[in-house]
């Protein structure tokens, strides 16, 4: 069974940083890209920021652009997100997803929440 494990959430003050991190588990095939998501109550899941295997592209949502970098190994399943410069409206529960070449399966970690508040 594949699992992933998000780590890294807190409190932290306007400004400060906080680096994220999720690691999977499990027998997985194999993994053709890895992302960042985000979710507030009442909004839609928002896609922060994504890799694809080799780390040849990247994406990062306008909000959050200049601001967090996004790295990890695809083939070992892990993946970070490194956030600078943080903001109250950063604040959110942040979930790791990894998907399958061409889309076959996507999995899910159970969230960490991120607060920045003074």
């Amino acid at each position: 069974q594949v699992q992933l494990v998000e780590s890294g959430g807190g409190l932290v003050q306007p400004g400060e940083s906080l680096r994220l991190s999720c690691a999977a588990s499990g027998s997985i095939f194999a993994i053709g890209s890895m992302a960042w998501h985000r979710q507030t109550p009442g909004k839609q899941r928002e896609l922060i920021a994504s890799i694809t295997h080799g780390g040849r592209t990247n994406y990062f949502a306008n909000s959050v652009k200049g601001r967090f970098t996004i790295s990890g190994d695809t083939a070992k399943g892990t993946v970070y997100l490194q956030m600078n410069s943080l903001k109250p409206e950063d604040s959110a529960v942040y979930y790791c997803n990894a998907v399958e070449p061409a889309g076959r399966r996507t999995y899910w970690g159970q969230g960490t929440q991120v607060t920045v508040s003074s």
